[in-house]
């Protein structure tokens, strides 16, 4: 080879190099997996979250890859689910609501999670602390703890006569430490409220009916709906069951009262699921998860239902409308 040609030859090669590592990050695809629950319940909540990807340059088909695993409302299938997540050795695993969260964890202690509304993720084990998370786990929380006292008022002030309120919680829907939390933050704010509570338990759909049965016998005069996957998922079966016994309701998401419920006040779930996204970018790029904080709720939201309101002969106060965020009529 002569001097000229060994030169053309290893200029190409210089020029290529770069551009064959260039090509190779390029062509790098993200791996996701999805620890869900029920699609088929809350597809915009999934979307929400697909959406903040897209805008943060990520394409289902192009640069992304989910695996999709669901336990279809069957909660204790979240484990073998997460072993499968991890077998595949997705780049990160998003787990929304708190039993998907844990039984990610309990999964794996290496690769990232991305929690999404969990409600209290320190009592649940799930992070060292919400400032410094430590470990494996990061994501936006909702903190349903802070959340239920909130709820109480809000139903106090939109039917000032109530006196008796039903709770509706589920059992082992939460952590114990984080169940006892939610029921004395309830106490507490019955208490300063003037009224008394019924705590009503429902461990699954089949008990719907006689809850509401025991709500009646001991005349409740309304009723607030803890947070929780169970009654997330069974929400248009609370909402008719609520109408049906005209009981006056607050909920923890406004997507209950789309479904035709009276009241909610909480954290807005879609804009937590638009912002797990940008936690799955920061971790695709080399952040690790318990650098990230875990954030608060920066969205809460009031919305009414006067639809409803009306159905039930009520007449919600002009100050209570004023304050709301959205006024469904």
């Amino acid at each position: 080879m002569d001097r000229r040609a060994f030169l053309l030859t290893s200029l190409a090669g210089a020029v290529a190099a770069p551009l064959g590592v260039e090509a190779q990050q390029a062509a790098k695809i993200a791996r996701i997996g999805w620890l869900g629950d029920n699609p088929a319940g809350n597809p915009h909540l999934r979307e929400a979250f697909l959406h903040g990807l897209r805008d943060l340059g990520y394409v289902e088909g192009r640069n992304l890859v989910i695996e999709y695993r669901n336990a279809e409302g069957k909660f204790e299938r979240f484990p073998a689910l997460a072993a499968e997540l991890v077998a595949l050795k997705v780049d990160v695993i998003v787990a929304p609501g708190t039993p998907a969260a844990l039984a990610a964890k309990q999964a794996t202690r290496t690769l990232p999670i991305v929690l999404i509304a969990v409600g209290d993720p320190v009592t649940s084990g799930l992070v060292t602390s919400l400032a410094r998370p430590g470990g494996n786990v990061t994501g936006p929380a909702v903190l349903d703890p802070d959340l239920v006292g909130k709820c109480l008022e809000q139903l106090k002030q939109a039917v000032p006569t109530i006196n008796r309120v039903a709770v509706l919680w589920h059992p082992g829907g939460f952590p114990e430490r984080t169940e006892k939390d939610i029921l004395r933050g309830a106490e507490v704010a019955a208490r300063s409220l003037g009224v008394q509570l019924q705590f009503v338990e429902a461990r699954g759909p089949a008990d719907f009916d006689r809850a509401f049965s025991e709500m009646t016998m001991a005349r409740a005069g309304a009723l607030t709906v803890q947070s929780g996957l169970l009654f997330f998922n069974e929400r248009r079966r609370l909402v008719d069951l609520a109408a049906k016994n005209r009981l006056p309701a607050v909920y923890p998401a406004r997507d209950f009262v789309d479904a035709g419920g009276l009241m909610a006040y909480g954290a807005n779930r879609a804009d937590s699921f638009r912002r797990a996204a940008t936690y799955v970018d920061k971790i695709l790029k080399g952040a690790k998860p318990g650098d990230l904080p875990v954030e608060q709720p920066t969205k809460f939201e009031l919305v009414i239902n006067l639809k409803t309101a009306k159905a039930l002969g009520l007449t919600i106060p002009p100050s209570v409308l004023k304050g709301a965020d959205q006024i469904i009529e």
